[in-house]
This record gives C-alpha cells, structure tokens and sequence, in this order.
C-alpha cells in the first residue's frame, strides 16, 4: 500500500501541536482529545504514521487540525505575515535603493557556493550533531575543512550512524562526480524559470503555476508538499500555506530565497518583498521572514557589500525585530562574536533549540546560519564548514551560507579548487530543461535577469 508522507491528517496532528505550543496558542485541550481518541502522541518521525489511521480517526483530524488553526495566538502582533504589517514592525526598513549592479562572475560564484556548501552538507542531513562530529573525526576531518568520506571511518560507527542513504553514492568525497539533484538547488532553478516567464512583477499565484507545470510532486517536502497539495484540491494563496499546514514554519522557504537576493543588487527591500510573494505560498510568520532575511542580506552582497556583517544587519531590518527569528539571529551573531571556538557556539545554539523545534524548523537553522558566517567572517570554506558541522539540515544550511560567502568572494575563481573541481561545471536537476547545465550558463541567464526593468 503506497503511504504518502507529510500530508495525512493524522500524521500532521503531532507537528501542529507542537506548532501551536511554539507561536503562543494553547492547544492543551485539543491535545488532550486526540489523546482520548488513541491518536499518536508524538509527531512522525518520517512524516507518517506506520499504518494508516483509521477512517474516524482520520476524521478526528481532520477537525482538530482546523480547529487548531482557529487558536489565537498571543504572538500574533510580534509576528505578522502580511507584508504591509511586516513593515510596520520593522523601524529600519531599508529605504528605496542605491547603485546596484553585480556581474556573471558573482554570480557564477555564488551558484557554486550554494551547489558546495548543500553537496557538503548532503551526506550528513538528519544524523544528530554528535553522530556528525564523530564521523568527520574518524576519518580526520575536523574541524571540518573537506566533502565527508567513508574513508578510515570503523564500520561499528557507520552501523549506529549511517549516512543519508539518499545521499552517500553522490555526496561523500569519493564517490562526487558532478553535482547530484537536490531541492536546495531545484527552487533556485524554479525561480529561475518564475522570472524569465513572469519578471521580478510575477505574484504568488505565478509561483503556484510555476510548480504546476515544472515542479514534480515527488520532489517536494513538508511544507512545499502541504501546499501543492491545497492547489490540487483548489486552494489558493495564501491559503496554501496556512491550510492544514504544520510545516509552514519551517525552511522550505529560506532555501528558495538566493534568486530574490541575486536580481536585486543593492535593493534589499525589492528583494525581501520578492521573496515574500514567494514564500507566502507556503510559509507564514517565522518560515517568511527567513526566506526575507536572506533574501535581502544577500541584495546587499549582491551591491558590493563585502562585509559579511554588514549583510546579515541589512538582513534583520525586514525582520519583525520582536519575532523569535530575529532574536534568534541576533543572540547566534552574539555568540559568534563571544566565542572563538565554533563548538561552543554550535552546543549553546542546540543547548537553547534542539528540544523546543524541529530540526527543519527555520528559526535554529536562520540563527545557525547567521551564528557560522559571523564566526568565519564570511570566509567561504569557513563559512560552510561551520554552517554543516552545527549540525539540524545540514544541506539547506550549507548551501545558504555557501551562496552569501560565494557571492562575497566575487569570482568563480576566488573559491578554492578542493571544493568546485569536484562539480565539474555540471547540475543534475529534474526541473524544465536544465539537466546538466553548467554554473557558468547559470549565472549568465540569472544575470539577464537582473538587467530587466
């Protein structure tokens, strides 16, 4: 019996609690009754129940989780979702913008960062941090400072923690040869394909048609997956993303934000409102502000902006500054700066978010983020190595960080040949006709993009 994951009503019950615990609603009763009728306690740990549940159970669900979402919540003021409220909020939002142009060879670079720094990450996303700190140490490999191997690693600690199983025929050292597919670089592809058709003018209703005709069902996840979903079945943005949707917090966002950073160079604003329209299709609250964060950091490299630091502060002023994102990433860029070593900034980071979120949850992987650029002073190997050796998802965050810091580094050239030789100027990618295309394409066609009205 084929079992899809991440949308059964009865697999989302346990996420949308813990949901609701985080953003102030109070969902003790509803809780409770799920509890009674014999539902799972605890959300699903793949995104599905073992068996189906059965048709009242179901049903019960269904109703709980709309029930749910009927809560109010005592952050609702902090942590708007509407873009006229989220300015309201932000005393410091960016003004109208400056000179802003950047070239091929920027761009190039970054394509390449965020192809690394996810390729990196690949091998090790969902082990536990401690799982990824001993088998880089088995091999020789940390403080991280190269692609992940099998190599020297005792088959005893591959037993207790195996490799992505998806991952590892592609993504450890030995076996790279080109970069594979993965979502981290197929939404960057998609919105690609959203400007060329529709302009940086396009709507959230032009990204929903956009995945529609290009985007395979089975290359979606969590909350990319609720709301392809809800368009299936009619629903409309943003709609889509608040629909039964308890993912709609999580990062699913925040990795389709580069290409809104990219055609905005030196308009940090135009790209956070970019990158709202798209991410509204699937996100709300947190999940939206950290694909605007991004978004706009990334404008601001994009103008010239070679300090990191002054990126990630050009990021925070589209950020609601009282929403738990932005404290967040302002306390990880405190501990960045308070400590030399990234270790302590990494376990006071799990110390204060491993046990309240998800570990694809966008607020800890946001601060993450921010918490390893701060420390490697936007470097670019030292920017992914720490971004995936913190541990959560790995591969979303390696390739964030990977793309700032290579956009930073301004020049395909400028990052060093251990990371980019291995790519072989070649993507692999189910999305439209771009299987096998190489970075340098990339880049010119992301560049024509930035040229237009």
């Amino acid at each position: 019996m084929l079992r899809l994951t991440w949308v059964q009503p009865e697999d989302l019950i346990g996420h949308e609690l813990r949901q609701a615990a985080q953003d102030g609603r109070e969902p003790k009763h509803v809780a409770a009754r799920w509890r009674a009728a014999g539902g799972p306690q605890a959300p699903a740990a793949a995104g599905a129940s073992p068996t189906p549940a059965s048709r009242s159970l179901r049903r019960l669900a269904k109703d709980l989780l709309d029930e749910l979402a009927d809560l109010p919540s005592v952050l609702a003021d902090d942590e708007p979702t509407d873009l006229a409220r989220i300015k309201a909020a932000c005393p410091d939002w960016p003004g109208p913008a400056g000179p802003g142009a950047t070239t091929p060879q920027h761009l190039e670079a970054a394509w390449l960062g965020r192809a690394t720094g996810c390729l990196l990450g690949k091998p090790v996303e969902k082990l536990p941090l401690d799982a990824i700190r001993r088998l880089a140490r088995a091999s020789g490999n940390w403080p991280l400072a190269g692609y992940f191997t099998a190599r020297g690693v005792p088959e005893e600690l591959l037993r207790r923690h195996p490799w992505n199983r998806r991952s590892a025929h592609t993504s450890l050292a030995e076996n790279i040869d080109g970069m594979p597919e993965d979502d981290d670089l197929n939404y960057p592809l998609l919105n690609l394909v959203l400007l060329q058709r529709r302009g940086r003018a396009f709507t959230s209703t032009d990204v929903a048609r956009t995945w529609l005709d290009e985007l395979p069902a089975g290359r979606t996840f969590t909350a990319e997956r609720i709301a392809y979903r809800n368009l299936l079945c009619g629903l409309e943005p943003p709609h889509t993303a608040r629909h039964r949707n308890p993912f709609r917090e999580w990062i699913g966002a925040l990795i389709r934000a580069d290409v809104h950073g990219w055609t905005n160079p030196g308009d940090p604003a135009a790209a956070a409102e970019q990158a709202h329209r798209d991410a509204t299709l699937t996100h709300t609250a947190n999940g939206v502000y950290a694909a605007m964060f991004a978004a706009a950091g990334i404008a601001a490299a994009a103008a010239g902006a070679h300090d990191v630091h002054t990126c990630l502060r050009t990021g925070l002023t589209v950020v609601p500054p009282r929403s738990r994102l932005a404290r967040a990433v302002r306390e990880a860029v405190r501990l960045a700066h308070e400590h030399e070593d990234f270790d302590t900034v990494v376990d006071a980071l799990h110390t204060r978010h491993a046990d309240t979120h998800h570990w694809v949850h966008a607020v800890p992987n946001t601060a993450l983020i921010a918490a390893a650029l701060t420390h490697a002073n936007g470097e670019f190997a030292g920017s992914v190595c720490r971004a995936v050796s913190g541990g959560w998802d790995t591969d979303s965050n390696g390739a964030t960080a990977g793309g700032i810091a290579g956009l930073l580094a301004g020049h395909p050239g400028a990052l060093p040949d251990r990371w980019t030789a291995p790519l072989k100027n070649r993507l692999s990618t189910s999305v439209g006709d771009f299987n096998g295309i190489g970075f340098d394409t990339l880049a010119h066609l992301t560049h024509q993009e930035t040229l237009r009205p």
